[in-house]
């Protein structure tokens, strides 16, 4: 075969996780834009900060609900269908806001109620993209290490491209612009889904004996099908206790974004720009940490490079923030526990990938996320209220403290030996993927 041939061979081997990492940083980067956007509208056009944290809220609680109830319905219906009308519905909602408001018929109910239908829609969308993750690294041969780490790049780089791009338009041309560009991710993530993937992937896996007999009965058959999932999850000690250590994680960050490094920025005399640059250098670090665990995570130890991780990303943050060091130092550590944290979830995808049988995947992560997102609505909350009521400084080095217990000593369980048990050996009740499987990538 030509080097012309044997190129094109391998671009069309990689085509299913190029189409699907493109499809997440397509829906992704748009979520972020979306994420300055309403709450910006919202604060300059009522002026009420309460008002502009309930938007969010009415975003995100019913992301994280639905999120735990739809894994069934993923995999029942198959995610490729899911991501695709999903998609559609959350452009379709997002880009009613701008029209309501060009016409003066946005009032702030309607606007908490399409917020709320974006939030709920985007849940499932989503959770249908991350499904498809390990079946497109299977397609393409790529080790399952490196497909989650470059998902793990795809996140990183739009949590610091969208932003800017996002805060930049919305300067230019206003909030509603910066929402019809998000209701324009949203549709090109679903033609993306719809074009790019090759055909027959993202399709319903085979179902057990016991949902076939349910099939009938369709509101039995979710049902039962829920409990699965969660019998699944309970009966897995090691995802169980990933899914609890990260949901108490998830909360703190929550607080640290929110709350404490708006406070530490505003009582330093730092003032905004301070914040801006610390989460840049987080973001970046994580980044670069997130392209090295997809070049080289698949031949490391699990275990020590994730509690080494978690050690360097979790509580140096926060006792930096409460010891009083100049702009330079806090924007040091920061930008280390980014790289840290960048190994993270490649890791941690890996590992539940590994251990869920593909015609579950849906339904155990989406209950397995919604319990590791189910802290984040409340931590700016929470946050807010622990420093008002005794000042920041002993509630950063309490966080930090609490940081190190949950991530760290936690590690002393017998559970976590067991992240390489399934190392090597595909997805729990996968088929290695055949020659022919491997050319399957073809239209």
């Amino acid at each position: 075969m030509s080097a012309a041939g044997t190129r094109a061979s391998g671009l069309a081997r990689l085509r299913p996780l190029a189409g699907i990492l493109t499809a997440l940083l397509v829906a992704q980067s748009g979520t972020r834009i979306s994420a300055i956007a309403i709450p910006w509208f919202v604060l300059v056009t009522t002026g009420s900060a309460t008002q502009t944290g309930l938007v969010v809220f009415c975003e995100m609680g019913p992301y994280v609900v639905i999120k735990a109830f739809t894994g069934p319905l993923v995999d029942r219906v198959g995610p490729r269908r899911i991501s695709r009308v999903a998609d559609v519905v959350s452009a379709a909602s997002a880009l009613l806001i701008p029209l309501l408001h060009a016409e003066g018929m946005l009032s702030f109910g309607a606007l908490l109620v399409l917020v709320a239908v974006i939030g709920a829609v985007r849940s499932p969308g989503d959770l249908a993209k991350d499904v498809m993750i390990p079946e497109a690294a299977e397609r393409s041969q790529v080790p399952l290490e490196r497909a989650t780490g470059l998902a793990g790049v795809i996140e990183r780089l739009s949590g610091t491209v969208g932003p800017a791009v996002g805060g930049a338009l919305i300067g230019l041309a206003g909030p509603m612009t910066g929402l019809g560009v998000n209701a324009a991710c949203f549709a090109l993530g679903s033609l993306i889904i719809g074009v790019a993937l090759p055909r027959g992937m993202g399709q319903p896996h085979g179902r057990t004996a016991e949902e076939r007999e349910d099939e009938s009965d369709t509101e039995g058959g979710y049902w039962r099908s829920f409990r699965q999932g969660f019998a699944f999850l309970r009966g897995e000690p090691l995802l169980l206790t990933l899914s609890a250590m990260i949901g108490i994680t998830n909360l703190l960050d929550a607080a640290c974004i929110a709350v404490f490094v708006p406070v530490w920025a505003k009582e330093s005399g730092y003032g905004p720009a301070a914040i801006g640059l610390v989460w840049a250098a987080f973001s970046i670090a994580a980044t670069v940490g997130s392209l090295a665990a997809a070049a080289v995570a698949h031949r490391l130890r699990r275990r020590p490079v994730f509690f080494l991780g978690w050690l360097v990303t979790g509580a140096p943050r926060f006792l930096i923030l409460a010891s009083g060091a100049p702009l330079w130092v806090v924007v040091a550590v920061i930008g280390i526990g980014g790289l840290g944290g960048g190994f993270l979830n490649p890791i941690i995808g890996a590992v539940q990938y590994e251990r869920i049988p593909p015609e579950m995947v849906g339904r155990v992560r989406g209950i397995a996320q919604a319990l590791t997102w189910a802290g984040i609505p409340l931590g700016g909350l929470l946050g807010g209220a622990a420093v008002a009521g005794v000042g920041l400084g002993p509630v950063l080095v309490a966080t930090g403290v609490l940081y190190f217990l949950t991530t760290n000593l936690a590690g002393l369980r017998p559970e976590w030996h067991e992240m390489d048990r399934h190392r090597g050996k595909g997805r729990a009740g996968s088929v290695p993927p055949t020659p022919a499987d491997a050319t399957q990538s073809a239209p």
